[in-house]
């Protein structure tokens, strides 16, 4: 294993990215990435702080009247340089990203990057088409009609397991509608939010549009959440953080967008494809090493399939592939860090105190991964619905499978968490799936398939998952004010309803 990305030399200059060029911190603290499937250090940084996030709102604030006042068809154009740009360096940005984040190279250059080009191409398309209702006589005196307006400078805070695409979710769509936009990714992933933002200044967006600040939580994306000068925060992340979010939010009466912990259920009715139902449980189990919102994580299985599901479960997460995340045989990576493998290795022993572990529940001892936070593909059995490894979100290679009998019972163990984010129902009955979509509460429910997302469709959660659309026309609601104009068509001083005010003396 080694770097295949040269990242002390592509940042040499620091990493934060300020008004068009790159720059050091100025907390006085640094921060190494470290490579999880090595442990090797990759590059150490200087972290943003406080001034930093102030530097970068200015130039975000500066920057918003001229991008603002665009038109869409000159947005669209660079964005559709953007994506061009993106799609000419998709073999950098996808090495970049399996570093930092120990992904596959695989997923990386099938998932990420793809998926991140076409996030961009389709933005291009929808900043043409702020739509928004008909002009109308709706008062019989009046006419009436809606602008969607740039609302200004936004705040976005990214996670870990996807910065590459979690960049693109938070600011395509404020670009696209007019605002400009400071980004705080994980400072455990840096490279391809700045490498994004790099991108967008060769395909000829302004400077100060887009800004990176790679610094902590506790200072810079708080700073950038209670910035005066920021009008919306859009924040990906925990729910625990989500609501100390929140709270700063709302102090400054900010927009607020929140997509938050999932802990998806995978419902198996017992008339499902059992080999199709397998396959997408493993495959949406160990999705980026389970370090998915989405993945599944709870496999309800109606009893006649019970078993059968759990054996080929078994079986099949034994044949996982793990190892160096740039062969091209790997299937699985590690965690995002030796901290984190830990916390996942607790809960999964915790539970043996409970429930049984069928296979996995160890970090593998073979050669070339014991330096990396690898964790062998985990399958947990006869747990308690109200146990900590059904309720709690484990963001790791963990599926726990329960059996249920009825489709009441299977749909309302489905509910049973304070999360809704996804979820998805397996069966070949098409009235059977139509209720359990309808009854699940999830912002995205999957018949026969598990994962899968597309650009032209919203992503966001019900419940603890919290609120608002990620990517499609839907995100432009969380982007743009929505703003009433009235025009009197009457040209009369003395209207009728002055007679509220005035009373007979009209």
């Amino acid at each position: 294993m080694g770097n295949r990305f040269p990242a002390q030399d592509r940042f040499a200059d620091g990493a934060q990215f300020i008004d068009g060029r790159l720059r050091p911190g100025t907390s006085g603290r640094t921060h190494a990435v470290v490579d999880p499937a090595t442990g090797d250090e990759l590059l150490t940084y200087e972290l943003a702080g406080e001034a930093d996030v102030d530097a970068a709102v200015a130039a975000a604030l500066a920057a918003f009247p001229g991008w603002a006042g665009a038109t869409p068809g000159e947005r669209s154009d660079a964005l559709h340089r953007f994506a061009a740009v993106l799609a000419e360096r998709a073999a950098e940005f996808a090495a970049a990203e399996s570093l930092q984040c120990g992904k596959p190279i695989k997923l990386s250059t099938e998932f990420d990057v793809p998926g991140t080009v076409d996030n961009a191409a389709f933005f291009a398309g929808a900043a043409r088409h702020l739509g928004a209702a008909s002009a109308g006589e709706y008062s019989g005196d009046h006419t009436s009609y809606v602008r969607r307006e740039p609302i200004g400078v936004v705040g976005s805070i990214a996670p870990w397991n996807y910065p590459l695409q979690m960049a693109a979710w938070k600011i395509l769509p404020a670009v696209a509608a007019g605002n400009t936009i400071v980004l705080k990714p994980s400072e455990l992933t840096p490279f391809t939010s700045l490498m994004f933002a790099q991108a967008a200044q060769e395909a000829g967006i302004p400077d100060g549009v887009i800004n990176i600040v790679n610094g902590a939580g506790a200072d810079a994306g708080e700073r950038l959440v209670g910035h005066p000068d920021v009008v919306m925060t859009s924040f990906t992340g925990s729910t625990a953080v989500g609501k100390r979010v929140a709270e700063i939010a709302t102090a400054t009466v900010k927009r607020l967008h929140l997509e938050l912990g999932g802990k998806a259920p995978f419902l198996v009715f017992d008339d499902a494809d059992l080999e199709a139902a397998v396959q997408g449980a493993v495959a949406g189990a160990l999705i980026n090493t389970g370090q998915d919102c989405t993945a599944a994580t709870r496999a309800y299985v109606q009893r006649p399939l019970y078993d059968a599901f759990v054996s080929a479960v078994a079986a099949l997460m034994e044949t996982v592939r793990l190892g160096d995340p740039f062969a091209p045989s790997t299937d699985m990576g590690p965690l995002i860090s030796y901290a984190h493998r830990d916390r996942v290795a607790g809960i999964v022993d915790r539970a043996r105190g409970y429930a049984r572990v069928v296979t996995g529940g160890a970090a593998p001892d073979g050669a070339g991964l014991a330096d990396g936070a690898y964790y062998r593909p985990t399958l947990v059995v006869d747990a308690a619905q109200d146990s900590e490894i059904v309720q709690s979100e484990i963001f790791g290679p963990v599926l726990v499978v329960l059996p249920f009998d009825s489709d009441d019972e299977g749909i309302r163990l489905a509910n049973d968490t304070p999360y809704g984010l996804a979820a998805s129902v397996w069966s070949r009955d098409v009235y059977r799936t139509g209720r359990a979509t309808r009854e699940i509460k999830a912002g995205c429910v999957w018949v026969n398939d598990h994962i899968p997302i597309i650009s032209e469709m919203p992503h966001g959660g019900y419940k603890a998952s919290g609120y608002g659309k990620d990517m499609s026309a839907y995100s432009f609601e969380e982007y743009t004010q929505v703003k009433h104009v009235m025009y009197d068509n009457t040209a009369v001083a003395r209207k009728d309803w002055h007679r509220t005010i005035f009373g007979d003396r009209l």
